[in-house]
C-alpha cells in the first residue's frame, strides 16, 4: 500500500533566500480553515487554471476529510499558523501507470521568488522516488505560468510535449500547455540541480 514515505520526517524547517523559515509537513485535516485562506490569498486569475475551485469551502472540506494519501500526498509550507504553499503527488491508480506521478505547486504571492517553490518540487520528488516512481510530470500554461516552467526546469524537469490551445485563460483566449517530466531515479541531478 502506498502512502506517505518517512513521515517521521516531518515537520522539517527549510529557509529561504531571503532568510526566511518555513516548515514543511504532511496537509491535516485541521488545516482546512488555513488552507482555504491560502488559496483566497492566490489572485484569482491563477486560482482559474487550477483543476479544481480551491476558493469552495466544501471542497477544501472535502479534500482535508476525505485525504487518501494512496491517491494524492498533499504538503504544505507553513509561516506561523498560515499555509504559505501547498504541494501535491497524485498517484495514479491504473496498473499500468503506477509508475507516474504528477506534481502541483502553489506558492503565496508573497513567498515567492525566494526559492520555496523549487524546494517543495524537490520534497514532492524525494516521495516519489521513496515510492518507486519512474517518472513525476508536470502540466503548466505555457504563457501564465513562465514562473513555474522555470522553477521546474532549474530542478531538472525537461519539456516533452506542448498541448496546443488546449485551455482557455482568464479572458477567453486559447492557451498552450506544457508537459514536464523528470525521472526521479537519480536525486543528485534534482536535489543538486
Amino acid at each position: 500500500m502506498r502512502g506517505l514515505p518517512n513521515a517521521e520526517a516531518y515537520p522539517t524547517d527549510i529557509m529561504l533566500r531571503d532568510g526566511d523559515k518555513v516548515s514543511v509537513r504532511p496537509l491535516d485535516p485541521e488545516d482546512k480553515i488555513a488552507l482555504l485562506e491560502f488559496f483566497e490569498r492566490i489572485p484569482e486569475e491563477e486560482r482559474y487554471y487550477l483543476k479544481e475551485n480551491v476558493a469552495s469551502a466544501k471542497v477544501i472540506h472535502g479534500w482535508t476529510s476525505n485525504m487518501d494519501f494512496t491517491k494524492v500526498i498533499p504538503i504544505v509550507a507553513v509561516s506561523g499558523s498560515a499555509i504559505v504553499a501547498d504541494a501535491t503527488l497524485h498517484l495514479n491508480r491504473t496498473p499500468a501507470r503506477h509508475h507516474i506521478g504528477e506534481v502541483r505547486v502553489v506558492v503565496d504571492p508573497a513567498y515567492r521568488e525566494v526559492g520555496l517553490g523549487g524546494r517543495l518540487i524537490r520534497e514532492i520528488l524525494d516521495i516519489a522516488a521513496n515510492l518507486g516512481l519512474v517518472k513525476v510530470s508536470f502540466e503548466l500554461v505555457a504563457q501564465r505560468e513562465k514562473e513555474a516552467v522555470c522553477a521546474a526546469e532549474r530542478v531538472g524537469f525537461k519539456e516533452v510535449a506542448v498541448l496546443e490551445e488546449r485551455v482557455k485563460d482568464f479572458w477567453g483566449n486559447f492557451q498552450d500547455v506544457i508537459m514536464l517530466e523528470i525521472p526521479v531515479a537519480n536525486r543528485e541531478r534534482w536535489w543538486n540541480g
